[in-house]
Order: structure tokens, then C-alpha cells, then sequence
């Protein structure tokens, strides 16, 4: 069995192929991450920024953002914001999920090597951040430095994370919007945090991830730093419902994003992102 599992042919992008769900981790109240294990053959493994489409059996299916892999494993970070993510936040070790693709185009983290790394995340968009900053520690060229906020302490994910990257020689700042009882950090918007954390614009490759006017106000406040606008990388999100851009449901003006995102240059996505999604 072991020297079949070795070598597993990947499965096509648009043929669902089943994962075991061999671990599973409650980041927050409604987002939970996975740790995915294949049943048959395998999809390719991803690259960084890239998304899947998860299917919950009898329920539907969602693009859910990868945000970690390792050989054939799967991580995937998952807010229940619908049917069809409750029913993948609900699963158990031991469930079957249906997963397809991988699909869309990534972070391209090789072209930023020997250049500082800015990451902002809001929210749950550290989880598609996450494969960007383990990339980054593991080359270690440049300063990586990474901004989170979110809305609260306890909405945090990845927090023993956060304290693992610092040791590893990430500088790590974190902001929340409202404080609560014990929270000693700064309180306020992630775009505070981004003047400070650019030291040399000319050299810096920024990558941003979170609500779409956090991204929008993120990348404007690194332009603004000096961070040439094709060196700044937004994921941006429509309803992706094919993963082919065959549907046409993730038209972003000229863009098809399930096929020419999610990560798109901050050059190419600053006309775009006034378009509200409908």
C-alpha cells in the first residue's frame, strides 16, 4: 500500500477526488481547520495562494483557499459563514470530503527572494497567507515581517503560530479593533501598523490577504510607503463556482478570477477593486 501512496498519480483539476479528514483544529467560535489525507490519488500539490473547491457530501461545494500542504496532505482553513462551510467546519476525523483542483494563480513567493517580505493579513486571510510566511522563514533572505489584525483577540487564528514565526526570526505585529480583558497589544487597524514596517520600498515585495477594503486601504498605504505598485500582491475573492472559468461567476471586469486569480498584482487589481461584487 505505502509504495502505491508514493507513487499516486495526480488526479485532473476538475476531477473530485476524496480526502479523509485525519485531523481537525478549532482556530476561533466558526473557523476550524483541516488536515486533509487523500483516499485515492492525489490532486497536485498546490502552490501558495492557490484554492481548492471542497465538496461536502449532499450539501454543495466552496473554493476554500489552501493554507498549508505537505506532500499529500492538505490544510485547509475553514469560517462557517454558510451551509456548505458549516458542514465542512462540522466534519470529524475520519469524514470524507470532496475536493478538486488545484486551481488559480499564487503568490509567486520565488520572485521576492533576497527582498524584504511584507505580509498584511486581515482576519481569516492569514490562512492563504500561511504557505507565504513558511516559505519566507524557510529561505530566511531578507526581513520578513508580518501585520495581522482582526476584529478581536479571540478571533485570532494561528496564534501559537504567531509566537513560532517570531522565534524563527519573523517580526510579528499584531492589532486588534476592540481589545478585551488581558489584551496588552495595540488596539486600531492593520494599516497603522504598515509605514512603520516598511524600511526599504525599492526592495519590498508585499503581500495582502483579508476583507476587501482592508486589502484596498493595505495596498494603497504600501504604495503610499513606496512600494512600487507591481511589487504588491492582492488575493482578491469572487463566487467562484467552476474553478475553470468556464461559468463566468468570478468576472472582476476583464478578469476571470478562478483562473486569472486570486492573487493579482496591486497594479492590475487598484482600478478593479471598487467594483462591488454583486
Amino acid at each position: 500500500m505505502t509504495a502505491v501512496r508514493e507513487h499516486a498519480t495526480a488526479v485532473p483539476p476538475m476531477w473530485p477526488t476524496g480526502y479523509v479528514v485525519a485531523a481537525r483544529k478549532q482556530e476561533t467560535p466558526d473557523t476550524v481547520t483541516l488536515m486533509l489525507r487523500p483516499a485515492g490519488n492525489p490532486i497536485e500539490p498546490p502552490r501558495p495562494g492557490q484554492f481548492t473547491m471542497l465538496y461536502a457530501f449532499g450539501v454543495g461545494e466552496v473554493p476554500v483557499s489552501v493554507s498549508g500542504c505537505g506532500g499529500e496532505a492538505l490544510v485547509q482553513t475553514i469560517r462557517a459563514v454558510g451551509a456548505v462551510t458549516r458542514a465542512l467546519c462540522a466534519a470529524e476525523p475520519g469524514d470524507m470530503i470532496g475536493v478538486r483542483g488545484p486551481f488559480g494563480t499564487d503568490w509567486q513567493v520565488n520572485g521576492a527572494d533576497g527582498r524584504d517580505m511584507v505580509v498584511v493579513a486581515g482576519g481569516i486571510g492569514l490562512a492563504p497567507l500561511r504557505p507565504v510566511l513558511l516559505a519566507a522563514l524557510a529561505r530566511r533572505q531578507g526581513r520578513v515581517v508580518l501585520l495581522v489584525g482582526a476584529r478581536s483577540p479571540g478571533e485570532l487564528i494561528f496564534p501559537r503560530e504567531l509566537e513560532t514565526w517570531r522565534r524563527r526570526g519573523a517580526d510579528v505585529r499584531v492589532i486588534v479593533d476592540q481589545a478585551d480583558v488581558g489584551w496588552d497589544g495595540r488596539v486600531g487597524l492593520v494599516t497603522e501598523l504598515i509605514k512603520e514596517a516598511v524600511a526599504d520600498p525599492a526592495r519590498t515585495a508585499a503581500f495582502v490577504c483579508g476583507p476587501e477594503i482592508m486589502m484596498r486601504l493595505s495596498a494603497q498605504a504600501l504604495a503610499d510607503a513606496g512600494v512600487p505598485a507591481g511589487e504588491i500582491r492582492v488575493s482578491l475573492e469572487r463566487n467562484m463556482r467552476c474553478g475553470a472559468a468556464l461559468c463566468g461567476h468570478c468576472q472582476l471586469g476583464p478578469l476571470l478570477l478562478c483562473r486569472d486569480g486570486p492573487v493579482v498584482s496591486y497594479a492590475e487589481a487598484a482600478p478593479l477593486l471598487a467594483i462591488r461584487e454583486l
